[in-house]
């Protein structure tokens, strides 16, 4: 099995039951690491040097977050530009992220229709996600894949089980 840290950034969590729901399984498999971000860090004070060596003792990654205003959350936005060193891409240089695997799990209270370039926001999630994505890419980690949960915040229990469920058979393919 391998070792996954899960960067977890939502500002809003005691409202949301889907994101609750996969913190809960990572919390109770031993080969994931959960750090919350807005529970680490609630000054927006990253410790940029200790995240980035315990980048470095993982196997793989789960970006996992809500849309917020179109976008990712503001403090996972400043852990990337705090903690994605460019000194990785320099020859020689250990880069921690270069081919480990990623996934990204986005959750949103929108429609999948509406994120669609003739939908209510002229944008996909893919496009409003894009700084995280090219980051990555650019630091030659290898995306495997985005998870959506589109209107998490009106999903049923049974539901969010489900989505969960196809998320975790991601995972172990």
């Amino acid at each position: 099995m391998k070792k996954t840290l899960v960067v977890f950034a939502h500002p809003y969590l005691e409202h949301s039951t889907s994101n609750v729901e996969l913190m809960n399984f990572y919390v109770r498999h031993q080969h994931y690491t959960l750090r919350d971000l807005y529970e680490d860090y609630p000054d927006f004070h990253i410790a940029a040097f200790r995240e980035r060596k315990r980048l470095k003792n993982y196997d793989r990654f789960i970006f996992q977050f809500p849309i917020i205003w179109f976008g990712i959350p503001p403090l996972l936005k400043l852990w990337i530009d705090e903690v994605f060193d460019r000194s990785w891409l320099n020859e020689g240089e250990n880069n921690p992220l270069e081919g480990k695997e990623v996934y990204i799990v986005v959750t949103t209270g929108g429609k999948e229709r509406s994120f669609s370039k003739t939908g209510t926001y002229k944008y996909t999630i893919d496009e409003l996600i894009s700084g995280l994505t090219v980051s990555l890419n650019v630091f030659k980690a290898n995306i495997k894949d985005l998870f959506v949960v589109y209107e998490a915040n009106k999903l049923s229990k049974k539901e969010i089980i489900l989505r969960k469920q196809k998320f975790v058979e991601l995972l172990n393919q």
